[in-house]
């Protein structure tokens, strides 16, 4: 099985922290939507023959297309690729897009899951980092969601906002929980180079919230969470049971996956390609019969790099076999040297052969990857 990423790289306006590729140029959404559906045909025998199993809009702001939009895109995939008849299809959306008349207008397209990107739900932290919706919106998007049938509805978080408090961030997470949502990604804010807010950093107009309070907010984050009953599968993500993200738990099980639209990323076992970040050399390259991508073929350190980076920060952990197997002998002698000291002072937990980061390694977890990895 594999997964198929739709990179949606418009905005209505630019957040502060984001460094993803997106542009404000809502003239251009009509012809990159017909170049994504040209790079669909273009790259249709990169899965080899594969079927599909998750697909996933992202951006970028993918409730920003009309239902047209979306349904030209779609028809391009359903004609190209064999899709799992139960596959999980998701769009990310701001809620301001989320109205009565856009779930209308969307009602009878393929959609099953929705990635709502709230952020938080005090309009005084959404002023400061620049999102174009407020906390009513936020709720009520989540209703619309529900009404029009919508039963796997997930939200975005960002603890650790500038002048945000423990107790500022307890009042995020209870209004959150208050909408008996489906699944939480929550993501400790980082200041990106070049981005707004790692500018205002700089000239000393935002403080960072120290990394004593950042531990904190993440621990009573999964407190909050287990009480109400749901699951932490990785580092940042949060689901009731049955109900994780299909397409993310793809990544982090080192299945393949394409993507397409500018800046999206694939990856076939053996190499990784990643689409040039620019909407107008993305239409000339696709236009012109000429490259749009650049691509890494992958050494055995780094497919061994990449397993142990992500399954670290999934409950389901690191097997110990497969790497074995899929890496050799000495790789596996070098993980077990280099994590021996981690699960002595209980920062990882070793069950059988299953490695997984506890509680007081997450808060470490960087350190500890960094000592894994192979150069």
């Amino acid at each position: 099985m594999a997964g198929l990423y739709i990179h949606i790289p418009f905005c209505s306006k630019r957040c502060t922290y984001c460094d993803f590729y997106t542009e404000v140029a809502p003239d251009l959404i009509p012809i990159l939507v017909n170049y994504i559906v040209k790079e669909l045909n273009i790259r249709k025998d990169y899965l080899k023959n594969e079927t599909i199993s998750t697909i996933y809009f992202g951006g970028g702001t993918p409730s920003i297309l009309s239902r047209d939009q979306f349904s030209e895109i779609l028809n391009g995939i359903f004609a190209v690729f064999t899709v799992e008849e139960n596959a999980e299809i998701t769009f990310e959306a701001n809620p301001d897009d989320l109205t009565v008349d856009f779930f209308d207008s969307i009602k009878h397209l393929p959609f099953n899951r929705i990635s709502i990107g709230i952020q938080s739900f005090d309009d005084n932290d959404l002023k400061r980092i620049n999102r174009r919706h407020t906390s009513d919106q936020a709720i009520t998007a989540v209703k619309n969601a529900k009404n029009a049938g919508f039963d796997n509805i997930s939200i975005d978080l960002i603890y650790g906002l500038p002048l945000q408090s423990i107790e500022d961030w307890e009042k995020q997470l209870d209004i959150a929980l208050s909408l008996n949502i489906q699944h939480v990604s929550a993501y400790g804010l980082t200041y990106e180079e070049g981005t707004a807010l790692w500018k205002q950093r700089e000239k000393g107009l935002v403080k960072p919230i120290i990394d004593e309070t950042m531990n904190e907010m993440y621990l009573l984050l999964v407190k909050k969470m287990k009480e109400k009953g749901f699951e932490a599968y990785e580092i940042s993500n949060f689901a009731l049971d049955g109900l994780r993200s299909k397409h993310n738990s793809s990544y982090w099980k080192q299945n393949s996956y394409l993507g397409i639209g500018p800046s999206a990323h694939s990856y076939d076992l053996v190499s990784r390609q990643w689409n040039v970040a620019s909407i107008k050399a993305y239409i000339s390259a696709l236009e012109n019969n000429t490259p749009y991508f650049e691509k890494e073929e992958l050494t055995l350190y780094d497919s061994y790099n990449d397993y142990v980076m992500v399954s670290l920060r999934t409950s389901d952990g690191l097997d110990f076999d497969f790497l074995s197997s899929e890496f050799g002998q000495n790789l596996a002698t070098y993980f077990l040297d280099n994590i021996r000291i981690y699960i002595e002072n209980n920062s990882v937990i070793q069950s059988e052969k299953k490695y997984r980061l506890s509680p007081q390694g997450i808060m470490i977890s960087n350190q500890i990857l960094i000592q894994l990895i192979k150069v």
